[in-house]
């Protein structure tokens, strides 16, 4: 069985129906594709270190209303995972949103709303200030801007989420360290962004088949593209985010934000205090979990999206 028909089978019946396919993105970086329903076209992008399967609690649902299309980001899942270049701009937001408006464009949908989690929430805002005319509305979960994430560290912080400084390390280092330890490193990243233990719904979220299937896919060269799409981050994104807000440029598109209350997102930032410096209309709050909100608390999310959209 090919890695699309175990993918399809472990979404069960919810992706039944979905077509798969590959469209090529950007510089002909062929993106894994899966769409389902009818309506308004809706892109879910999904973050680390997952694959479009995260949305497999509330795709079902919005595609009763909405054209639901969830890739997987270039260097994820089933997507082309390309060699990083010595700037790394292979993996930086500008050429991962460049990759979605292709997809959407190809799919004939030229105007579209966003969703994204974790990474895929920072390619969808990135996608909103460089292509504005293509983003109808937009919602984010459980993240600030990566210039924010940068500019408001703090020690706590650096410890809380010590993968933002250890996957920027030259490579070879932190893809030979993830990789010898591949299966411990993987467990830890799902369990990431969230602080209160109490409360953690995490070690709920992920069925076994799903949990099995991320893990498929973190193989060496998904490791490297993340290390890559970090090192972008670093050293790419968080200047681009800056040299927007130096210039006053602002996400256009109505914009909501979302973040567990159980979360480091929660722990160390406003939000939407953050949020305002970007975007000129945008609305947010809590939800009962914490990082992985799709996952953790989908009828809450679902809720607030269909209110939305």
């Amino acid at each position: 069985m090919n890695a699309i028909a175990a993918s399809l089978r472990v979404g069960g019946l919810m992706f039944e129906t979905a077509t798969h396919r590959f469209i090529q993105g950007a510089n002909g970086v062929a993106i894994h594709t899966v769409v389902m329903g009818e309506g308004e076209p809706l892109l879910l992008l999904h973050g680390h270190p997952e694959t479009y399967l995260m949305w497999h609690k509330v795709a079902g649902d919005l595609a009763h209303r909405f054209t639901v299309v969830m890739c997987d980001l270039r260097g994820y899942g089933d997507s082309d995972k390309p060699e990083g270049l010595p700037d790394h701009s292979t993996y930086s937001k500008r050429i991962m949103a460049e990759d979605c408006i292709a997809v959407m464009g190809k799919l004939g949908f030229d105007r579209f709303s966003v969703m994204g989690h974790d990474r895929g929430a920072r390619v969808a805002y990135r996608m909103a200030l460089d292509h504005p005319e293509a983003v109808n509305k937009l919602v984010l979960l459980d993240i600030v801007s990566t210039y924010d994430m940068y500019a408001l560290s703090s020690a706590e912080f650096a410890k809380a989420l010590f993968h933002w400084y250890l996957l920027t390390q030259d490579e070879p280092f932190p893809e030979d360290l993830i990789l010898s330890s591949r299966k411990m490193y993987f467990r830890n990243a799902l369990h990431i962004g969230r602080y209160n233990s109490e409360n953690d719904t995490s070690s709920e979220a992920f069925p076994q088949e799903v949990y099995d299937e991320y893990l498929r896919h973190y193989n060496m060269e998904c490791i490297h593209a993340i290390c890559e799409e970090y090192r972008a981050g670093e050293c790419i994104d968080r200047f681009l985010d800056k040299e927007d807000l130096d210039a006053g440029k602002k996400i256009t598109a109505e914009t909501l934000v979302l973040w567990g209350a159980n979360g480091l997102v929660e722990k160390f930032f406003n939000p939407l205090q953050c949020w305002l410096k970007f975007c000129i209309n945008v609305q947010g709050r809590t939800l009962p979990c914490g990082h992985f909100i799709p996952e953790e608390a989908p009828i809450p999310l679902l809720a607030e999206v269909q209110r939305f959209l």
